[in-house]
C-alpha cells in the first residue's frame, strides 16, 4: 500500500462499502481498510433489505448514485410491498435477498470501481496532528495518511458475544473485535456508550416441516429498488410462517437466568422494536403467541432465518424451544443466536456532515453512530463519504433537509437528539412523509446528486428522460376541462359548474389516466410510472401544499438573525442551562441555535417571541449612551 491517500475508510460493511464507492466516484484516492476481504457487503443478521422507513432510505441511497439497491435487486428472490393498506406515503418496499449473491455483487462492484483499493488490515490508531484526524496506523505497523478517514465499525467496536453463560470477545460470529481503537477514541475524550443487538438461531431447511407451515408468496409485480432496474433477476421464492405457543413461552421463561439480559451481563440497550423473544416475552405478557417468519437465506442455501426470534439464552434451551414450535419439531440447528454488545459515539459529538467535531477530519458512519439496520447504516455511509469527499474538493458539506428526504431525518435526530437505544427508521419520525414517498426518491434527490457529481451517467441520463415525461404529462394536464366535458367523456362527477385542470380532476379518487385519455387522448404517450407518480402527487397536493406553507415558515424563522450584543444571562424566560449554552455558542441565527446540543423548541419559541418584541437585554458595553 502507498502511504498517502485522498480518504481512507475503515470497515467493509454496509456503511464502509458505501462511503467507500461516494468517496472514489467522486475522484478522491480512496483506501478501503477492513480486516477480512472475504466479508465485504455481508448481511450479518438478517437476509433481507428495506421495510417501512428503511425501503425509503434504500431508494434515496440510489437516487444519491449509491449501490445498495443494485445488490439488493441482483439478489432478490422475493418482493413484498409493506403497509400495501395504507397510503402511499408510507409505502415500505422490502426485498429477501440470496445471502451469498448480495455479498458477491457488491465485492465485484467494488472490486470495479476506479479510484478506490481494498486492503485487509486492522486499524489501531489514528494519526492527530493539531487537533485533526490525518491518517490511521495498523497493526502491520503502517501509517497511512489521509485528508479525511472515515469509521464504519459496525459491532466491532469491543464487541462481546453473549450465548447463555457464554462470553466470546468478537465483533460478530467467527471474527475478532477491534478493541485497541475503542481504547484509543477514549484517549482523545471521546465519550463511548454501550448498545446491544442480537440475531436468531439458523435452521436447516431440510429438517423442518413445511406441510404445517403457512406460505408467504410474494408480489406479483416487484416493486424494485433501484431506478436502473426493469427486470428480476433471480427466482423467487416463497418464506413461511409459523408462530410460538404457550410451551415455547414456558420453556424460556423456565430458563431466563441463562438469558445474559436479565442476569445483569450486558449493560448496554438492544432495539425496541426489533426485541428478542425473552423481550416479547417479558414486554408482553399477555400474548400467548409471536409470528414467526422463516426466510430462507439463499437459493442454493440450506440456512434459514426464522424472523421474530433473536435471542441469546443458551443453546440447549434454544433447541428446546424451537422444537415446541409447530413445523419445526425436529428442526437441526446450524447456528444458534446471540447477542452482541459493542461501543457506540454519541452522535450528538458529529456535525451534519457526520464529521467529529472533537476531530475534525474523522467522519463516523453506522452503528458507531448508534443506530441499527443495513440501510441505515447505508445512508450514512454514502452521506460520509460524499462529505468526505467534499473535504478533499474544498467545497461545503452536503445537507439534506427533513423535507427533502428520510436520510436528512436520520442525520438530523440522531446529531441532534441522540440515541438511548438503537436507532431505526420508521416512516412516523418524518413530519413531512406526504412528501417522502419511496417513488419520488429519484426527483427528490437526483438532482442534489448531480450537483454533487455522485451521479453516474446511466442514472443521470434515466432522471432527466423522466423528467422530461413528466413535464409533457403536466402540460397536458394543465389543460382545463368542465364538468359536463367529463360527463360526455362517460366520466362521472358531480355537475357543480367548475372547471378544473386534468391535474386537479386526477386527484378525485374514481378517476385515473385511462379515465382522463378519454378527453385529452394524448395522455396515453406517458409512461406508467410517471403516471403513477403523478397520480400519487395530484392525490397528495392539498396536503403536500399546506406542508410547504409550514416549511416555508420553518426556514423563514430558522433566518431570523439574533442581535450580537445580546445579553443571554438576563432572559429570565428561558431556563439557566439554555441561558448558557446560548452564551457559550453565541448562535448567529434562530436556525443556529437551534442546532445547539440541549437547545429545546421551548427555549427556542421564547427566544423568537423575544426577539419579534424586541424586548432583547443587551450588554451594557454595547449600548448607545
Amino acid at each position: 500500500m502507498k502511504n498517502t491517500w485522498d480518504i481512507i475508510v475503515i470497515g467493509g460493511g454496509h456503511a464502509g462499502c458505501e462511503a467507500a464507492y461516494a468517496a472514489a466516484r467522486k475522484g478522491c484516492k480512496t483506501l478501503l481498510i477492513t480486516m477480512h476481504k472475504a466479508t465485504i457487503g455481508a448481511m450479518s443478521c438478517n437476509p433481507a433489505i428495506g421495510g417501512i422507513g428503511k425501503g425509503q432510505l434504500v431508494k434515496e441511497i440510489d437516487a444519491l448514485g449509491g449501490m445498495m439497491a443494485q445488490a439488493a435487486d441482483y439478489a432478490c428472490i422475493q418482493y413484498r410491498l409493506l403497509n400495501r393498506r395504507k397510503g402511499a406515503a408510507v409505502h415500505g418496499p422490502r426485498g429477501q435477498t440470496d445471502r451469498a449473491l448480495y455479498q458477491q455483487y457488491v465485492q465485484d462492484f467494488l472490486n470495479k470501481q476506479p479510484n478506490l483499493t481494498i486492503a485487509e488490515s486492522e486499524v489501531t490508531d489514528l494519526i492527530i496532528e493539531q487537533n485533526r484526524c490525518v491518517g490511521v496506523c495498523t497493526a502491520h505497523d503502517e501509517h497511512l495518511r489521509a485528508r479525511a478517514v472515515i469509521l464504519t465499525t459496525g459491532t466491532f467496536l469491543r464487541g462481546c458475544i453473549f450465548q447463555g453463560q457464554k462470553r466470546i470477545t468478537a465483533g460478530r460470529h467467527g471474527e475478532e473485535a477491534a478493541t485497541k481503537l475503542s481504547e484509543r477514541l477514549l484517549s482523545y475524550g471521546i465519550q463511548l456508550g454501550r448498545l446491544k443487538t442480537g440475531t436468531p438461531p439458523r435452521l436447516d431447511k431440510n429438517t423442518i416441516d413445511y406441510s404445517r407451515l403457512t406460505p408467504q408468496p410474494g408480489d406479483e409485480i416487484p416493486h424494485y429498488f433501484s431506478m436502473l432496474t426493469s427486470q428480476t433477476f433471480q427466482q423467487q421464492v416463497p418464506c413461511h410462517i409459523t408462530h410460538t405457543n404457550p410451551q415455547t413461552h414456558e420453556i424460556i421463561l423456565s430458563n431466563l437466568e441463562s438469558a445474559p439480559a436479565y442476569d445483569g451481563s450486558i449493560s448496554g440497550k438492544g432495539p425496541r422494536y426489533c426485541p428478542s423473544i425473552e423481550d416479547k416475552l417479558h414486554r408482553f405478557a399477555d400474548k400467548t403467541s409471536h409470528q414467526i417468519f422463516l426466510e430462507p437465506e439463499g437459493l442454493s442455501s440450506d440456512l434459514v432465518y426464522p424472523n421474530g426470534i433473536s435471542t441469546s439464552i443458551d443453546t440447549d434451551t434454544q433447541e428446546q424451544f424451537l422444537r415446541s414450535i409447530t413445523g419445526l419439531e425436529k428442526v437441526e440447528v446450524i447456528q444458534y443466536g446471540y447477542a452482541i454488545e459493542y461501543d457506540y459515539v454519541d452522535p450528538r459529538n458529529l456535525a451534519s456532515s457526520l464529521e467529529l467535531q472533537q476531530l475534525p477530519g474523522l467522519f463516523l458512519a453506522g452503528q458507531i453512530n448508534g443506530s441499527t439496520g443495513y440501510e441505515e447504516a447505508a445512508a450514512q455511509g454514502i452521506m460520509a463519504g460524499i462529505n468526505a469527499a467534499n473535504i478533499c474538493n474544498d467545497s461545503a458539506p452536503l445537507q439534506i433537509a427533513r423535507h427533502e428526504g428520510y436520510i436528512g431525518v436520520m442525520l438530523d435526530d440522531l446529531t441532534q437528539k441522540g440515541v438511548t437505544e438503537p436507532y431505526r427508521m420508521f416512516t412516523s419520525r418524518a413530519e413531512f412523509r406526504l412528501r417522502l414517498r419511496a417513488d419520488n426518491a429519484p426527483q427528490r434527490l437526483c438532482s442534489i446528486a448531480i450537483e454533487q457529481n455522485c451521479l453516474d451517467p446511466e442514472r443521470r441520463a434515466l432522471y432527466q428522460s423522466q423528467q422530461q415525461h413528466y413535464a409533457a404529462a403536466m402540460a397536458i394536464l394543465q389543460q382545463k376541462a368542465s364538468p359536463n366535458q367529463l360527463k360526455l367523456a362517460g366520466i362521472n362527477v358531480n355537475q357543480d359548474g367548475v372547471v378544473r385542470d386534468g391535474y386537479t380532476w386526477l386527484g378525485f379518487s374514481h378517476i385515473d389516466f385511462e379515465a382522463l385519455r378519454s378527453v385529452w387522448p394524448e395522455l396515453a404517450t406517458v409512461p406508467q410510472d410517471t403516471q403513477t407518480q403523478i397520480a400519487l402527487d395530484s392525490h397528495y397536493a392539498h396536503y403536500t401544499e399546506v406542508q410547504d406553507r409550514e416549511i416555508q415558515q420553518l426556514q423563514k424563522e430558522a433566518a431570523v438573525k439574533i442581535p450580537q450584543n445580546i445579553d443571554f444571562s438576563k432572559l429570565q424566560s428561558i431556563s439557566h442551562e439554555v441561558r448558557q449554552l446560548l452564551a457559550q455558542n453565541r448562535p448567529e441565527t434562530l436556525g443556529a441555535a437551534a442546532r445547539i446540543q440541549g437547545i429545546t423548541p421551548s427555549a427556542l419559541a421564547h427566544l423568537m417571541i423575544l426577539i419579534q418584541s424586541q424586548k432583547l437585554p443587551q450588554h451594557d458595553s454595547a449600548q448607545s449612551p
